[in-house]
């Protein structure tokens, strides 16, 4: 199994999907001018603000679900990994692919946005609705909505759990060995799946509503805490940070594992942490209540700045300045070796024996905690996609609504995923995360040369801003956008309530 997993991503995560991930980025921070660093104010602004309605969540909770996917076991794990294997050097290619990252997150959350649709009482969208809808090829959309619900439903949770699960295991032991249909596995990991599943249960039955009201509240807190305690570590060593800095820069272009590796490593995490390009934001970014689409994809665009260049910006600083890891040459050999070579990059053990080295007695059970919400949390943010891609599916091909199948699939996969080996886990994340990846970015740069709604909707929105609108407006028919059906009668409704508004002032 671990073999036919390797060769996949030999082939899906080749150097042109590596370099394709870094190219879209470019392309669409010249596109739209920078606008992760022109528009930084109004998207920390518009963060704060937006409202609830019967059919959307807010902002701040769109974003709050689309960061319980962004920061999990990625910023921890991953971030390891991409040391371990990729060398300190990967970290610099992280930053890269999250700077650029954001303009690509803006663009697809917009398209979510401005192609959204009511279903059933709440808004849905994402890559498969605009895909659909600006190409006109509904086959294509089709294979990224399979995908994804393969990617999100099987494949990616088995990657929170088993982080999840082996935190635990390394806190709290291995337990009793039982015999299993699947071998010998540990009581730990046992009991640890079975609360995970019973948690994930009661909540993806009571819908998206519920699911942004416990990310809402989770994440931030779960985030900020994990981030003061490696602020804590960073200030007691800031000695380091200089060394660390040079060192990361230093191996980003000569790295000890090879500019390969380093580049490889650094985009692949990169790109499974903060999701730019890979085509999951969206689906949250649609489901939130805005007046105009722009305005969710500028949110989008921060959250990725707050996944990798916070989030897993403070898990390298702590690992590197401690020194808990190793670097991986080839074969069973190490370049670099500062604990045990038992030790799986592939797992959070490098972040939780860092911690543990400066905080003893605290850090493997801060991280296991930490990570129990961040990947649970991911794990929500897993079924909320492929329920979406589910929808779509529903209404596109007319089939029987099979929710509860996906609901019984996903816990079974999270079950079956903390139980299972690191490497086996990560490398069926990365066959999904790569599916998705190629399926978006190649439709997101088609519809950028068919009309490029995405753009049109920032010069829009900006010229509003510029001429100090109170109340927002998108008319897509105005901006020659097609097929914007929910904006176009959101418009029309606009309008009606301005006249009448007008013919009872005249009548007054």
């Amino acid at each position: 199994m671990q073999g036919i997993v390797d060769f996949l991503n030999g082939i899906i995560w080749s150097p042109a999907l590596i370099y394709l991930c870094l190219a879209a980025g470019l392309f669409y921070s010249i596109q739209t001018r920078f606008v992760q660093v022109r528009l930084f104010r109004e998207m920390y602004q518009l963060l704060l603000s937006g409202k609830t309605s019967a059919h959307g969540i807010s902002s701040f909770q769109a974003l709050a679900v689309s960061l319980s996917g962004r920061v999990g076991t990625g910023n921890i794990a991953g971030v390891a990994a991409a040391i371990g294997f990729g060398g300190p050097g990967a970290v610099f290619w992280m930053w890269l692919v999250a700077f650029l990252g954001a303009s690509t997150a803006y663009v697809e959350s917009t398209l979510a946005q401005i192609y959204k649709e009511v279903d059933h009482g709440q808004y849905r969208g994402g890559p498969a609705y605009y895909i659909e809808k600006v190409t006109g090829q509904k086959w294509y959309a089709i294979i990224f909505a399979l995908a994804t619900i393969l990617a999100c439903g099987l494949l990616l949770p088995g990657v929170q759990s088993n982080s999840i699960g082996n935190a635990f295991e390394l806190t709290f032991g291995s337990g009793e060995m039982i015999n299993t249909g699947i071998g010998m596995i540990g009581s730990t990991k046992i009991a640890t799946a079975s609360m995970i599943v019973l948690i994930l249960g009661f909540i993806i039955f009571g819908g998206v509503k519920r699911i942004a009201t416990f990310t809402q509240f989770v994440v931030p807190f779960m985030a900020l805490a994990y981030i003061i305690v490696a602020c804590v570590i960073i200030a007691v060593n800031i000695s380091e940070l200089p060394r660390v800095f040079a060192m990361i820069m230093g191996d980003a272009f000569t790295p000890m594992a090879g500019i390969g590796a380093a580049i490889g490593w650094g985009v692949k995490r990169g790109v499974y942490s903060n999701e730019a390009g890979q085509g999951t934001g969206p689906h949250a970014a649609a489901a939130a209540e805005v007046e105009h689409p722009a305005q969710q994809g500028l949110v989008q665009a921060f959250s990725v700045y707050i996944d990798t260049l916070f989030v897993c910006s403070a898990t390298a600083f702590v690992i590197l300045i401690t020194g808990a890891y190793n670097v991986h040459g080839i074969g069973e050999t190490f370049l670099i070796q500062n604990v045990a070579a038992d030790i799986a990059a592939n797992s959070p053990a490098y972040t939780q024996i860092a911690v543990e080295r400066v905080l003893p007695g605290t850090g493997k059970p801060f991280i296991a905690m930490a990570l129990f919400f961040f990947a649970f949390t991911t794990i929500l943010a897993y079924y909320y996609i492929a329920e979406t891609n589910v929808a779509y599916l529903r209404r596109t091909l007319k089939i029987p609504n099979f929710t509860f199948l996906l609901k019984i699939v996903l816990m079974l996969a999270t079950f079956y995923g903390t139980i299972k080996t690191a490497n086996l886990a990560w490398g069926l994340g990365d066959v999904g995360v790569g599916l998705m990846a190629w399926l978006n970015i190649i439709g997101l740069l088609l519809i950028f040369f068919m009309g490029k709604p995405a753009i049109k909707a920032l010069k829009d929105y900006e010229l509003q801003r510029k001429a100090r609108k109170e109340v927002y407006t998108f008319d897509p028919i105005k901006l020659e956008i097609k097929n914007a059906t929910f904006w176009e009668n959101k418009h029309k409704v606009n309008n009606i309530d301005v006249e009448d508004d007008e013919q009872n002032f005249v009548i007054k």
